[in-house]
């Protein structure tokens, strides 16, 4: 939790500044570069090496992340000053969360029994873009456990229209009966 609670600060401040700055998707492509480079194993080792002076570890930042916005240059440098860098990954994607709640956009993660198509993909977008009142983007995620039908979670909300779901409600609604 606190490594989750830390990204959401560095990205809040990150978006506030970008917001101020309209820089919105620069800092967006920038933190995704940052994100990546977490990615690879042998810089991560390099970065984290107490031993390595700053000055050696900023260089190869510097000539890994390429062209990105100076003020998320000088973030991932604080990030590798505090042994943090880690948190790239996490801090792009709550940034990203902000840049979507920004736009009026909602993230579904939807499961499905079977891969959708882009007109069911679409009908599922539209039909939960009425429920919570904004534009969904739907990430789709294909369970065969589900049976059939869907489950949706967006931020805190469950939307679960699932056979399997609609299945255990009728046997404990039978077993009730039975009684």
């Amino acid at each position: 939790m606190p490594r989750t609670s830390s990204a959401k600060r560095y990205a809040q401040a990150s978006f506030e500044l970008a917001l101020e700055r309209n820089e919105l998707e620069s800092w967006q492509e920038s933190l995704r570069k940052i994100a990546d480079l977490t990615k690879d194993e042998e810089l991560m080792a390099l970065l984290l090496n107490p031993r390595l002076p700053l000055d050696v570890k900023k260089s190869l930042l510097e000539n890994r992340s390429g062209k990105i916005n100076p003020l998320a240059r000088n973030l991932a440098f604080l990030l590798v000053h505090k042994g943090r860098f880690s948190l790239g990954v996490d801090i792009s994607k709550q940034y990203n969360d902000l840049l979507d709640a920004h736009r009026g956009i909602e993230r579904a993660n939807v499961t499905t029994a079977f891969p959708l198509g882009d007109e069911e993909n679409k009908a599922i977008s539209r039909r939960l873009g009425e429920i919570v009142g904004r534009k969904v983007v739907v990430d789709a995620h294909v369970d065969a456990s589900i049976i059939g039908g869907f489950i949706a979670r967006m931020g805190d909300k469950l939307i679960d229209g699932s056979v399997h779901q609609k299945l255990e409600t009728l046997k404990r609604s039978l077993v009730e009966v039975s009684r």
